[in-house]
């Protein structure tokens, strides 16, 4: 049992308007993995979690893709008094202990460093890094021969 079973098991409550259930595997998802994954976030098929989602944080309006690796330590949310949660694309790979913060969209086949900030958009095809995040490269083909 990892971190993002429980959450679609909480997920398809919400989706389906049962009441309490939902709160209760939200609280037994940040008693086991000391992480906060509302049951209203939208995270797509085939979506990981490294390290079983330790410490992650992810904002209640936030939207990961698809075939999506989530680090360790990672937060996506607000910044701010700013409107808006990144949304996150597809087969994106996010680094333990990264920041993804305000009304940001992330695109398809990107790499996020470990321990970067992002909050600026980031094109498809792309790996990005440091604080803030800036592009180390563009128009990567295929982001699996970088991890």
């Amino acid at each position: 049992m990892d971190l993002i079973f429980l959450y679609k098991i909480a997920h398809w409550l919400y989706s389906h308007k049962i009441p309490v259930l939902p709160k209760l595997l939200e609280v037994l998802i940040f008693l086991i993995y000391n992480s906060r994954v509302p049951s209203s976030v939208k995270i797509g098929s085939n979506t990981k979690f490294a390290y079983w989602g330790i410490g992650c944080v992810i904002h209640k309006d936030g939207v990961v893709g698809n075939e999506c690796v989530i680090g360790q330590g990672i937060t996506i949310g607000g910044r701010g008094k700013r409107n808006g949660v990144p949304v996150i694309g597809n087969n994106v790979f996010i680094g333990a202990g990264s920041r993804i913060l305000g009304p940001i969209t992330v695109g398809d086949n990107v790499v996020i460093a470990p321990n970067s900030v992002v909050i600026n958009n980031v094109d498809s095809n792309s790996i990005v890094g440091g604080v803030p995040a800036k592009v180390l490269r563009e128009d990567v083909e295929d982001i699996k021969e970088f991890l």
